[in-house]
């Protein structure tokens, strides 16, 4: 059952309303959800969101935030389960193309420049993004010191990695690209 089928009761109704959001984001781009057919799913009044979300910029701000949370944990699960840098490597983007590719909208919202723009995060999406920076860095700062990637920049190495991780999820996302091609491609890039 969906987070939201059973409609809100009691309790967190921004919760509940973020909720039915997601649940929308998961067939329907950013653009074309309203916070009327939130509400709806919601099972509340069409009046309902605008008391936590003062518009629907708000509401797909929230989104994001949730959004990047998600791929964050998925990212230091995966990093969490694998033995060794160089495979941790390989887990954190794996992990990164993987939600993108479960989460296409979602993963779309967290990099829309309308609701988390570059160089000026919100307060709650600062955070996670620095969490997700410190991670990639520091497993490249790792790596570096392993055979055959010694004496490499680790910003040049950090930057190189993300674009070429974020260019895949976003060609899977496309459809220009099956995501069945990410594991090879990045045993390829960091073998």
């Amino acid at each position: 059952m969906s987070r939201s089928a059973s409609g809100y009761h009691h309790g967190n109704l921004q919760a509940a309303l973020e909720d039915a959001a997601l649940d929308l984001l998961e067939t329907t781009s950013a653009a074309k959800i309203s916070l009327r057919e939130v509400a709806r799913r919601a099972g509340v009044s069409h009046n309902a969101p605008y008391h936590h979300f003062g518009d629907r910029a708000a509401l797909l701000s929230a989104l994001g935030v949730r959004g990047m949370a998600a791929l964050l944990a998925a990212q230091e699960e995966a990093v969490a389960a694998a033995d060794g840098t160089v495979e941790k490597v390989r887990a954190l983007g794996l992990a990164y193309v993987s939600y993108a590719a479960a989460h296409p909208q979602a993963f779309a919202l967290v990099f829309d420049p309308d609701y988390c723009a570059a160089g000026a995060p919100s307060a709650e999406m600062a955070p996670l993004i620095t969490r997700n920076e410190e991670l990639l860095g520091s497993l490249v700062g790792e790596l570096v010191q392993e055979p055959g990637y010694e004496g490499r920049d680790p910003m040049a190495l950090s930057a190189a990695l993300w674009s070429t991780v974020h260019g895949m999820a976003q060609l899977i996302t496309l459809g220009h690209l099956p995501v069945e091609a990410a594991q090879p491609a990045l045993d390829a890039l960091v073998r």
